[in-house]
């Protein structure tokens, strides 16, 4: 008995201190639909780190000032499945991202968005969403059945 509570004692006192995780979050929880984004700058750091990774790119506005945008994408597993690895993803690499801006709208100092679709000088498009969050169905998701 008194090493049951000893135990149960020692496991809460240790659940009180373990840091608590992100939990996964669906698209609307964060995001909006209703507020698509296009951000066109030089990647600056990539954070390959699960259950997203995130991407940030950082553009130029209209009065010189730099801002840089953090923009969710799917799991760094499902990237790499897509073509988008750590060498195309260097910092100083010029892109497009199309997406859906944050729901708190904050931009100071960054925004924060999800990426859809990514687009390199070259012209290629990849796409850099995850699929089954609930963001809109617009094509963009190869493993979504196409628009009629």
């Amino acid at each position: 008995m008194h090493r049951n509570i000893l135990s149960a004692t020692f496991l809460s006192a240790l659940m009180a201190i373990v840091p608590c995780a992100n939990a996964h979050h669906a698209f609307s929880a964060e995001f909006d639909a209703n507020l698509p984004i296009l951000v066109t700058g030089k990647v600056v750091k990539v954070e390959w780190i699960n259950p997203h990774a995130w991407v940030h790119v950082q553009i130029e506005r209209d009065d010189g000032a730099t801002l840089v945008w953090e923009l969710e994408a799917g799991t760094p597993n499902t990237l790499l499945r897509r073509g988008l690895t750590k060498t195309l993803l260097l910092p100083g690499t010029p892109v497009t991202v199309r997406g859906y801006q944050s729901k708190d709208r904050l931009c100071s100092p960054s925004c924060k968005g999800s990426g859809r679709d990514i687009t390199f000088p070259d012209g290629r498009k990849l796409f850099m969403g995850s699929s089954g969050t609930g963001a809109p169905r617009d094509g963009a998701d190869p493993a979504e059945p196409r628009l009629p």
